[in-house]
Order: structure tokens, then C-alpha cells, then sequence
């Protein structure tokens, strides 16, 4: 068993290597997102709101700006998901459907992503229901999804952590993305999931320890490095 069970037995990594990943692992899911955002995603909103103006109804400027901002983010959690960008983009104009039709449900002050998050993954869930909950990677198209600048990457290798992203277990790379590369904390991410709180903990620290262990990291490698504390180390 390559973990024991209780978190408390597992090993801890040093706030160094936990800084150095997630600021790769940011890098290469903000580019997730944006790289070749279709433009029927941001049409789909205009779309939707002049179909209001045509009914003489309108939508909160705030909640609109919110979709639209929100796009590159949705498309990166749902590449993470489906592993191909056909369907994550698929997911995500479904996504952003189902938020315009439920849009008063939506309480304002609360984090809209986190709403949006959460119905991008019950849509997923729900289609494919009748499949395993491991989504693999079979044919290299999540992966081959998550580019960056060779010089943003400094001292990591982008196939190194890619070739790591795909090994992690759905659920922990799920709650990882999302506590550490998107930002979110814990108890918005468990809701997210529709877990607890200390499920997501555990899976965010498995799932680190599991990256750091693929790419042959060990406390001290990175002592020297200086990186300003970030990604990795979100939700603490």
C-alpha cells in the first residue's frame, strides 16, 4: 500500500518543494484554460442575455462579468475531468446554460466559481454516471492540454509534471486543482465534491506527496529556492 491510512502517518513535505510545485502546477492550469478558448463560449453569453433583452428581462452586469471570467477556469477544471478538450468544452457551455437557468438561485456576495464548479461537476457526474469515476488519460489529450513557456518552468520538467498529473488518482488531483491551482479553500472545495472537509485535506495532502514522489523530490532538494509562497500551499 503505497500510503497509510491516517494522514497523520504520512509523510510531510517541506513548504520549499510544496511552493516550487504549485507554482508550476498554476502555470500549467491557467494555460489550460486560456490556450484556445473557443469563442462560442464568450458568444454563448451574449447570446443568453440578448434573448433576455428580447423578453424585455435582464441580467445582474455582475453575475454576467462573473461567467465570463470564470470561463478559462471552467474550461481548465473541466479539461481535468473529461481529459479531452472537445468534451470539456462541451461541459462547459452546458455548465454555463444550466447557471443562466438557475441564476436566481445564485445568493450575490457568495463565490460565484465555486457555484459554477460545482455544477460543472454534478453535470459531468451525472452524464456519465454508468462510468468508472477514474478518468484516465488513455490517449495523452489532458496532458498534451497543459502547455506553458519552457522559460516560466525553470527548474521543473513540464513532461515530468504532466506524466505526475495523470498518475494521481481522479479525486485527489480533482481536489488538488482546486484547492491549489484554482485557489479555492478547503470547505468550498468539500462542498464543491460533496464531501468533507477533512476528505479534501486528505486528498490535497496525498496528492502532493504522490506529485512530489513521482518527480524523485525529497526534503532539502530545493532549500535554495526563494519562490514566494503560493498554489501549493493554498487552503493552509
Amino acid at each position: 500500500m503505497l500510503f497509510p491510512a491516517t494522514d497523520s502517518q504520512q509523510p510531510k513535505l517541506g513548504p520549499d518543494i510544496r511552493v516550487h510545485l504549485g507554482k508550476h502546477l498554476k502555470t500549467l492550469y491557467d494555460e489550460a484554460g486560456t490556450q484556445h478558448l473557443p469563442d462560442r463560449l464568450r458568444e454563448l453569453v451574449e447570446q443568453l442575455e440578448k434573448a433576455l433583452a428580447a423578453k424585455g428581462e435582464s441580467v445582474e452586469p455582475a453575475f454576467r462579468d462573473g461567467i465570463l471570467k470564470a470561463l478559462p477556469n471552467l474550461r481548465a477544471f473541466a479539461l481535468s475531468l473529461t481529459g479531452n478538450s472537445h468534451r470539456a468544452d462541451d461541459l462547459v457551455q452546458d455548465t454555463v446554460l444550466r447557471a443562466w437557468s438557475k441564476r436566481e438561485s445564485f445568493q450575490p456576495g457568495t463565490n460565484l466559481n465555486a457555484w459554477l464548479f460545482t455544477i460543472l461537476r454534478n453535470s459531468f457526474f451525472s452524464e456519465h454516471r454508468k462510468r468508472a469515476r477514474e478518468v484516465e488519460d488513455s490517449d495523452g489529450s489532458y496532458a498534451a492540454q497543459l502547455k506553458t513557456v519552457p522559460d516560466q518552468m525553470d527548474n521543473l520538467h513540464v513532461q515530468d509534471l504532466r506524466a505526475a498529473l495523470e498518475r494521481l488518482v481522479p479525486e485527489q488531483r480533482e481536489a488538488l486543482l482546486l484547492v491549489g491551482a484554482e485557489g479555492l479553500s478547503y470547505e468550498e472545495t468539500a462542498a464543491i465534491c460533496g464531501t468533507a472537509v477533512g476528505t479534501i485535506k486528505s486528498r490535497v495532502n496525498r496528492a502532493r506527496t504522490r506529485l512530489a514522489e513521482l518527480l524523485g523530490y525529497a526534503p532539502g532538494d530545493l532549500a535554495a529556492d526563494n519562490v514566494i509562497r503560493s498554489a501549493m500551499s493554498g487552503g493552509e
